[in-house]
């Protein structure tokens, strides 16, 4: 059985008989954990063995843990700083910053590998702007060069602790005032524009071998009238024609504002997966899922799933190997002073 092109939410800590069922279903192919499925680490590691137990190939296992406000699990993890602080640091010292970055992206994957979590939605690819609040420090710099800097390094990171990256929101959030949870933001400036500001990050960070990509709930309408996430031209076009990009694309969260269209669930998943996505996410809404897997048949494609099966997270220590773990310790302690109290998360409603 090949991994279908859905990823859902479930609703507790353990999974339950409604959870199984679902999870077998072949247009299943990952799962979406929250704060609402957390309690401690050890609890999220038996949950993480109950869903890849579920069918082969195993499903995805994924979570939005960028630091900062966003960073779903806490109470036993390390509080992560907003992604923006190895910026400031950067800003004085080049070389700490892009070294902290890369320690940043390694904590962050060891732990949630150590729990048996395939990959978490980071790093954030935008720029830094005063347009847009709902990236904020959720962003690495304001320059597309330095992000692409320190995004390389906090890849690489995580790539030491066995986990793949996904860089958002291509092709790119961070210069639209809109949050695209509440509405769908609109970004006018062209694609020449986007090519030398936000775009740049995305182009430099495929050619340093991302492995996956999500998409915007933002319309370019000098680009295409479709918001990102449902575009053709951008993801298909321009992504993978124009820029090379040969990994995973995942679409955001379908039960955000942004994403509306009439006809609901089985429109936005056809009209993504059409566009160009490989897994669609549908986070919240257990009704819209079974809408989906109700309706016609979701379309297979090898290409697609062989796209999904590099995500699965490789090599881990045991939770206890890594409470013993020297690094682990000496790079806690160097983040937690880059921001002593990180900001409380979105919540489940809001994300990704």
């Amino acid at each position: 059985m090949a991994l279908g092109p859905l990823m859902v939410g479930i609703s507790g800590v353990r999974l339950d008989a409604g959870d199984r069922e679902l999870l077998g279903h072949p247009a299943i192919g990952g799962v979406i954990l929250f704060d609402r499925n957390y309690a401690e680490p050890r609890q999220l590691e038996a949950l993480a063995a109950d869903i890849h137990a579920v069918r082969e190939p195993r499903l995805l296992i994924a979570v939005d843990q960028e630091g900062g406000r966003v960073q779903r699990f806490r109470a036993g993890f390390t509080p992560l700083p907003a992604p923006a602080c190895f910026g400031t640091v950067y800003d004085a010292d080049a070389h700490r910053g892009r070294a902290l970055a890369r320690d940043g992206g390694w904590l962050m994957a060891v732990e949630l590998r150590a729990c048996g979590v395939d990959f978490s939605f980071a790093p954030a690819l935008d720029l830094r702007t005063r347009e847009s609040v709902v990236i904020g420090n959720r962003a690495l710099h304001r320059q597309p060069e330095v992000v692409a800097i320190l995004a390389r390094a906090f890849m690489n990171g995580m790539g030491d602790a066995g986990m793949r990256a996904v860089g958002k929101h291509f092709p790119g959030h961070g210069s639209v005032e809109g949050d695209s949870h509440l509405m769908l933001p609109v970004d006018d400036r062209d694609l020449e524009t986007l090519r030398d500001a936000d775009m740049l990050v995305f182009e430099r960070m495929i050619h340093y071998g991302l492995s996956a990509v999500l998409a915007a709930h933002v319309v370019y309408p000098r680009v295409d009238p479709r918001p990102a996430g449902y575009s053709w031209r951008w993801l298909t076009q321009i992504l993978r024609s124009e820029l090379g990009f040969a990994g995973a694309v995942f679409s955001d969260d379908l039960g955000m504002a942004g994403a509306a269209l009439d006809g609901g669930a089985p429109e936005q998943v056809a009209v993504a997966l059409g566009a160009g996505c490989d897994m669609v996410l549908l986070c919240n809404d257990r009704s819209a899922v079974v809408s989906v897997i109700d309706g016609d048949p979701l379309p297979h494609s090898a290409l697609r799933s062989a796209r999904l099966v590099p995500m699965h997270g490789r090599g881990r220590p045991t939770w206890q190997e890594l409470e013993a773990d020297s690094r682990r310790r000496e790079v806690a302690a160097a983040l937690g002073a880059l921001e002593p109290a990180p900001e409380l998360d979105f919540g489940d409603e809001a994300p990704i």
